[in-house]
């Protein structure tokens, strides 16, 4: 595979400090190697042989929002298009669409986040876990480390993409245990035979932007898949709550139960719901 090198403002101001040879982190923190970068005048020289001028340097350096990739050149982790994605340089990094970021980062980061909605449900090794919207693929890799098998649903190209570009995703692609599927999860789970998984995780967009993720015939279809006894976990966040008094978690649980789930509470470490299917009498 061709060797990628990631820059944040923090690596880009290692660098301009510097007055010859450094090695530093180029991965985006995920690993504790070091890559040696030179400098050739006022030039810093990569260890694919790419060259990066000073005034390239310091605009990284001046740009705390973006994450840069070097393959062979440099390059903002970001796609424009119908929305604009781009990669957040938290550690891990978050996926930001039209300025709205798909993980929390106030006072925790995504890796706690992901572990905190995980935990919920708790998946064993052998188990097979339903992740329906991937993202970033988080979820899917720390369920994955639990010994389950994964199979995750992403509706959006670009964030496919994203995700092959961050380093932090790479386990999606190349552990073995987990299965991408580009597609719309609420069509996509109608293909899953009865009683296929034993975990589902469920973390929609938001309900604005994706308000069929969070009907009653969608819970259905979750219902339907799920093994007897097997588990759900549904993140929902607190939109709307402080200011207009409207209780999203409350509907939800309503429409599980009517759905057939049974044990449904709220999460509030995770900002979610946690339910179940019975259990075969």
């Amino acid at each position: 595979m061709e060797d990628v090198y990631y820059l944040t403002s923090r690596e880009a101001r290692l660098l301009l400090a510097s007055r010859g040879p450094v090695k530093i982190n180029l991965d985006l923190r995920k690993t504790g190697r070091r890559w040696e970068i030179t400098r050739d005048g006022d030039e810093f020289v990569f260890p694919d042989g790419t060259r990066v001028s000073r005034e390239i340097m310091e605009r990284i350096a001046r740009d705390t929002e973006n994450v840069y990739f070097i393959r062979k050149g440099v390059y903002k982790a970001a796609i424009a298009g119908e929305h604009f994605y781009k990669l957040v340089p938290t550690i891990p990094p978050t996926i930001e669409i039209n300025g709205i970021r798909m993980h929390r980062t106030k006072g925790t980061n995504p890796l706690q986040d992901t572990r905190s909605k995980v935990n919920a449900v708790k998946p064993r090794e052998g188990e097979t876990v339903l992740d329906t919207c991937m993202g970033l693929g988080y979820t899917a890799i720390e369920a994955s480390k639990r010994g389950a098998y994964v199979i995750t649903i992403e509706k959006d190209p670009n964030v496919i993409e994203l995700a092959r570009i961050n380093p932090w995703s790479r386990e999606l692609f190349t552990g073995g245990k987990i299965q991408v599927i580009q597609g719309d999860a609420f069509e996509v789970v109608k293909r899953f035979n009865d009683e296929t998984f034993d975990v589902i995780i469920h973390d929609p967009p938001r309900f604005s932007l994706a308000g069929q993720l969070y009907s009653e015939e969608f819970y259905r279809e979750l219902f339907r898949i799920l093994k007897p006894g097997g588990r759900l976990f549904h993140y929902v966040g607190n939109p709307g709550k402080r200011y207009r008094r409207k209780d999203l978690q409350k509907g939800v649980m309503e429409r599980l139960r009517r759905a057939g789930f049974v044990e449904v509470k709220r999460v509030e470490e995770a900002l979610g719901v946690v339910a179940k299917k019975p259990g075969k009498k």
